[in-house]
């Protein structure tokens, strides 16, 4: 699905502060959405988390940077981080670059999967882009 120049795959579930999710296996792969990375401009810097660490709803677990910008990564649901991504550190710019593929950040066993049915999905969060855009605009 696009949303303007968004890409807004239907695959996916969302989280309110704009990052996805994806099921894999008995895990779920966490990124950064299209729509946020644009926004946020080149991102240079991703402070990771540790493989083996808590993430819990809504609770930041680490920062990504731009030349502009400083924002955090929140859990969208609790569990406990699996996997990294190492290739971030090297090169943050894989969250621009391909946020839905390469730029993916964490890989995260969940704890509780009613939060993860909780997720938007891709058509309440294009709506949800929208709210954000208006806001911008203000």
């Amino acid at each position: 699905m696009k949303f303007q120049e968004y890409d807004v795959p239907d695959d996916l579930h969302y989280h309110k502060e704009h990052h996805w999710i994806r099921k894999e296996g008995d895990h779920y792969i966490l990124g950064v959405t299209d729509f946020a990375a644009r926004l946020a401009g080149d991102i240079t810097y991703v402070d990771m988390p540790s493989e083996g660490d808590r993430v819990s709803l809504d609770k930041p677990f680490g920062t990504m940077e731009s030349g502009k910008w400083v924002g955090k990564l929140y859990g969208p649901f609790d569990g406990e981080i699996v996997e990294v991504n190492p290739e971030i550190s090297d090169d943050a710019t894989l969250i621009n670059k391909e946020p839905y593929g390469k730029g993916w950040i964490v890989k995260v066993k969940a704890k509780d999967q009613s939060q993860v049915s909780a997720l938007m999905n891709p058509a309440a969060y294009v709506e949800a882009m929208k709210k954000k855009l208006a806001e911008i605009k203000k």
